[in-house]
This record gives structure tokens, sequence and C-alpha cells, in this order.
């Protein structure tokens, strides 16, 4: 399997909460072995609210699962994660749009100008400030009705976490020897899986699984809906990684990440030395680990991890022993992941963003399969 740095919880071993998630996760997703799923098993907390925040944005609800599709993979051509584009493309060939699944698979623009249109919004949420958005959007510049701005954005925002899971702790490969970069393979897998993908799901039932978290408030952007709810569990999950990190180091992982325009780092080294040269060098490599998983997760070497294990407690010596077990990694993992996905949250601008004028909706595309 793609599995990298971590022995996950095997769905025959589960119990408690992995067994939970690991069984609506095959039933929802139509899959009983998700990388990167099994990938955050170490720590319940992580895997049931990246579950819970996928499954309510993505899986549920009444916009397009087609539309939503695209969302995540533009989203991951953008983060440069090439299992989520390999697995992504073979659920949007589950919708029924083989044409579009290789399209954007092949780097291509969709000849439907609403799914062009949401493909460059998504790639644009990683860094709106210099994104080449479409003219014809209007006001809001969100191409979808405000009503289902939780799920796309949600969409968007939950594949900003999972990218950098997904690079940092998998391999490039879905499948063995590649074979996911076959368009065979991917319309074979897709038809396997298209039953449960087009079928409808309730929305919130994910929720239960997380409501032991503490969370904070919901987003402006989905308050009052199961996406908000996923999402503060998430932020909660994710932040509570930080725990590991000496106050010092936690505040220069935050401040870079807050001063981060979106653009993918320059090649090299002074990106990241710049920032850790005021920390003790016990310290180092759990901020440098978080800062690549934020800004870079592509670049996570065996060597970043082997650093990190290396240093043990004394990376978390203000917040008690800590360091070097796969949940540890796993968390401070998904603490990088959450900073740069709540640095994309800001990136757009959602709180206080005004409706769309009376007459002036997106198309509104409800259905699963193409349109």
């Amino acid at each position: 399997m793609a599995l990298r740095y971590v022995s996950p919880v095997r769905p025959q071993e589960a119990t408690g909460l992995v067994a939970e998630v690991y069984a609506q996760l095959s039933r929802d997703f139509g899959m009983a072995r998700m990388a990167v799923f099994l990938t955050m098993s170490p720590a319940q907390d992580v895997l049931a609210a990246t579950w819970a925040m996928l499954r309510e944005s993505l899986l549920a609800g009444k916009a397009s699962r087609t539309g939503k599709e695209v969302v995540a993979l533009g989203v991951s051509i953008a983060n440069r994660c090439p299992f989520c584009v390999a697995a992504h493309a073979t659920l949007l060939h589950a919708t029924g749009d083989h044409d579009l699944a290789e399209t954007i698979a092949a780097g291509g623009t969709p000849s439907d100008p609403w799914h062009a249109d949401l493909l460059a919004w998504a790639a644009s949420t990683r860094a709106p400030s210099t994104a080449a958005l479409p003219a014809a959007l209007p006001a809001s510049g969100l191409p979808f009705p405000d009503a289902e701005a939780p799920e796309y954005v949600g969409t968007a925002l939950a594949f900003h976490f999972i990218n950098r899971i997904a690079s940092a702790l998998l391999t490039e490969n879905l499948l063995p020897g590649n074979l996911q970069k076959s368009r065979l393979v991917r319309s074979a897998g897709g038809r396997a899986l298209a039953r449960t993908v087009r079928r409808p799901l309730t929305p919130g039932a994910s929720l239960p699984l997380v409501a032991h978290l503490p969370v904070g408030p919901e987003p402006v952007w989905a308050e009052g809906t199961p996406v908000g709810a996923a999402y503060a569990a998430l932020r909660a999950a994710g932040g509570a990684g930080g725990a590991l990190l000496g106050q010092d180091a936690r505040d220069v992982v935050l401040d870079a990440v807050a001063a981060w325009d979106g653009e993918h780092p320059p090649m090299g080294a002074s990106w990241l030395s710049e920032p850790l040269a005021a920390l003790p060098e016990r310290d180092r490599p759990a901020a440098r680990l978080a800062l690549l998983v934020a800004l870079a997760p592509y670049r996570v070497t065996d060597a970043d991890v082997a650093a990190w294990r290396a240093a043990g407690p004394a990376v978390a010596r203000d917040a008690g022993p800590g360091g070097g077990t796969d949940e540890d990694l796993v968390r401070l993992c998904a603490f990088g992941a959450v900073a740069a996905t709540e640095r994309a949250q800001a990136l757009l601008h959602l709180t206080g963003r005004p409706a769309r004028p009376a007459g002036d909706a997106a198309p509104s595309r409800t259905t699963g399969g193409p349109a």
C-alpha cells in the first residue's frame, strides 16, 4: 500500500472510534481501505474529524457531486498531490462523466463553462491574489449559489487539509505499478464505485463521531450546517497537535503560515532556515516538519521524519513527554495541515462577503452525474 512512516490500525483489528469511522467510511465511500484514512488511524480524533469534514462537504448534501469532485481535483492539482488527483479522477469517473475526468487528469480545461469555472476557482484557492479567474464569475467571485457555499467551500478546504496529509505520509502510487495512471484502470475503478457515489447520503450522519471533541465557533461560511460543525471539529483536532511543539516553535510555525501568500515555496532551504534560526537546535526538527507539511508537504523526506523522531521528548518539553510515535507524527502533520487550511480560508476572504445580488446566481447543478 502507499503508506510511509506510519503503521495503521488495520480494519480487522480496529475497535472503538476507529472501527466506527472505518465502518461508516466503507458504507458511505464504498472503500473499506482508503490509504489516507488508514495513515491517520493512530490519532483517532484526527481520523474522525477528517472523515466528518470529507463526508459532510463532498459526499453528502444537495450540491452536484460531479461539481464537488471537480473542486477536489482543482485543489489537489494546485497543491501538487498526485495521489489525490488519481483518486478523485477515478471518483469523477464514478459520477458518469468520463470525458470530464480525463480532461482534468490530463491538465486540460473542461468544455462545460461551469465546470471550467469551478476548476479555475478551486485551483485559485491556494493563492487567490495571483490567480487568473474567469471574468464571467459573479460579484461574489464564487461559481455557485450562496446556499451551496458550505459544500463547495468545505470540499475545497477539506482537500487543502487532506492533500497535505497525503503528500507527507503517503507515496504517490495509489495502485501498485502506478496503474492509477491508466485511463482504463481509472474508468474501471469509477464504474465499480458508481452505485455508491451516486447514492444520496443524509447530511450530519458523521457528526456523532466527533461530538466528543472540544470545538470553537463554526466558520461563518457554513455556520449552522453539518459542514460547519465538521470544520470546527477538524480545526480542533488538528490544532491540538501544536501541543507537541514548544511555545516558541509553535509561534514560529504559525507566524510563517500567517505570512504565507499561498504560492509554492522556492527551491532550496532558505525559506525554512530563516524562521527556524531563532529556535534552539532541539526544537527545529518538529518545527521544520510542521512547516513542510503546511507549505510544501511533497518535500517531506525520510531524513525529516528521522530527525524529528530522533529529537524525542525535547520537542514537547513545554507540554510534557511526546514525540517519536506514529500517533504524534500524525498529530504534528495535522497541526501543519490545519494551519495551512486556516490560512487558505483566510485568503478566500469569506468572512462577511457580500451576498450575491438578486438575479446574479451561478448555475446550480444538483445531480451526481454529468451535467
